[in-house]
């Protein structure tokens, strides 16, 4: 830093080094007029006062909440309010977020797999993947961006043990149901709110007594009830039938 009359000022190398930037950062700031130096030298070197240090922290600190440049310019500028921009950065890091833990699972569930099977060929791993993008496709449907991060934040609290416990439980549960289905069992009977206690209180573990995921897991399950049978496992609408029925005589 030096001082030219009253004023201090801070030559482009020296206030990169301060700031922890590489001076080509600093003239690309520049040259956007993102953070334009107020002063030049009598050779045109850029000298930066106090305002432009001031300007230029702002800019680093708005950077640290991962915004683009583009972003920064306008809230500067005022063009735009801070709770906009928060905001629309906000969904735009849920659904990072979404998309990381989700890769995440992925990539456990396949090395797991890799671990226990080690003859598994490549088309199976594809094919694992392939199932994997489409239930992905039908939740983003239902599902808003929020909630798919709390769902993939529950899951990380729960733990793979859980989460199986809970799909050994309905491997259980299911083939139940479409027995008593079968065999003609009174929905009202006391079987059948059993069998409809133990389905509302494994539903209870995905959505958490949550309404808004409970009613996005309705509107799925009802909605694209073929799809979501096939693809995420969902009820069959026979089977809704019945457990809605056997729920509803329970209260």
């Amino acid at each position: 830093m030096n001082v030219r009359g009253t004023e201090p000022v801070w030559k482009v190398g020296e206030l990169a080094a301060e700031a922890g930037l590489t001076v080509r950062a600093l003239h690309h700031y520049d040259r956007i007029g993102l953070v334009c130096p107020a002063k030049r030298s009598g050779t045109g070197h850029r000298l930066y006062t106090e305002a432009d240090v001031e300007r230029l922290y702002q800019v680093l600190a708005l950077r640290q909440l991962g915004l683009s440049l583009d972003q920064i310019a306008e809230l500067l500028a005022g063009t735009v309010s801070m709770s906009q921009v928060l905001a629309t950065h906000r969904d735009y890091l849920a659904a990072q977020l979404v998309a990381t833990r989700e890769l995440h699972a992925l990539v456990a569930t396949l090395a797991a797999t890799a671990q226990s099977r080690p003859d598994t060929s490549a088309d199976r791993f594809l094919e694992l993947i392939r199932r994997t993008v489409m239930v992905d496709e039908i939740l983003e449907q239902y599902f808003t961006q929020e909630q798919l991060a709390q769902l993939a934040q529950r899951r990380e609290e729960l733990g793979e043990q859980h989460i199986q416990r809970a799909e050994s439980a309905w491997g259980e549960l299911i083939p139940q149901v479409d027995a008593a289905i079968a065999a003609g069992m009174d929905p009202t009977s006391v079987q059948a709110q059993q069998l409809a206690a133990r389905w509302m209180q494994l539903l209870e573990g995905f959505h958490g007594g949550d309404a808004g995921l409970r009613d996005s897991m309705n509107r799925m399950y009802t909605g694209d009830a073929d799809r979501s049978q096939g693809e995420v496992c969902g009820p069959s609408p026979a089977q809704l039938e019945f457990i809605t029925a056997a729920n509803a005589s329970r209260r």
